[in-house]
């Protein structure tokens, strides 16, 4: 079977963990070249270079901020002479800071719109100039079922993945005409190393919540992500995915 990514060059923020690294994994497995963005340690991206390198592809990592403008601009100008165009951009880098709303701050409320939701405006900007040059581009966003539906004691988190699907449909009309897609996934209860540290019976309530009767993995959210990155997707733009096992509906 042809690769699906073939030589397309890739772009994917929070890379180093989790679904980031899922995704990347499969990209470079699907034959994309793969910059991804991280603020881990050296020899946790090293290794990952590693293991992206082994499917023969070009690999690079950047220690970049995304929430910073400057930072993902920056990004952009290097990736562009690292690897001559941006053909897909994967907006995933995101964090909790989990609370009531008494309890919440405004630098934990801040925090998490900065890095989940302006990332994605700074970094959509940023591969702006390329991507009109070339007349494609693929755009995908992390969004969340919370985003959606809301979630007590997750205000913040809840309005940053809200805010994502509102600016994703908007850059899809606005760039739908130059051939540029943009549309986001929401995942449900995925199962990562975070939800490992929950107690069972927490864990097992939230499976049998879900019609599907099970937790989502990292390959149902980097399968879909693969399916919105590749050409099999060129007629879908606008899009919110729901990767929830049915927990919407």
């Amino acid at each position: 079977m042809s690769q699906l990514l073939k030589s397309k060059n890739i772009i994917i923020t929070g890379a180093s963990r989790g679904i980031g690294k899922r995704i990347s994994s499969l990209f470079a497995q699907q034959g994309a070249n793969i910059a991804f963005t991280h603020i881990s340690s050296e020899e946790e991206v090293r290794k990952l270079e590693q293991e992206l390198e082994k499917f023969g592809t070009k690999v690079k990592a950047y220690m970049s901020d995304a929430s910073s403008f400057e930072a993902a601009h920056k990004l952009a100008d290097d990736v562009l002479k690292d690897f001559g165009s941006i053909d897909v951009l994967v907006n995933n880098a995101g964090i909790t800071k989990d609370n009531l709303l008494m309890r919440i701050t405004e630098e934990d409320f801040d925090r998490v719109m900065n890095v989940n939701m302006k990332s994605v405006f700074n970094l959509t900007k940023s591969v702006l100039k390329p991507m009109l040059k070339a007349r494609k581009g693929s755009i995908i966003n992390m969004s969340s079922v919370v985003g959606v539906k809301g979630n007590s004691g997750q205000s913040n988190y809840s309005a940053s993945k809200a805010a994502i699907i509102g600016f994703t449909k908007s850059i899809a009309l606005e760039l739908g005409s130059r051939n540029i897609r943009c549309n986001a996934i929401a995942p449900g209860f995925i199962e990562t190393e975070m939800t490992q540290a929950l107690p069972s019976e927490t864990v097992q309530q939230w499976r049998s919540q879900i019609p599907l009767q099970r937790g989502g993995s990292v390959d149902d959210v980097a399968n879909t992500s693969l399916f919105l990155a590749s050409d099999l997707s060129s007629y879908v733009t606008g899009q919110v995915i729901n990767v929830c096992g049915g927990m919407l509906t």
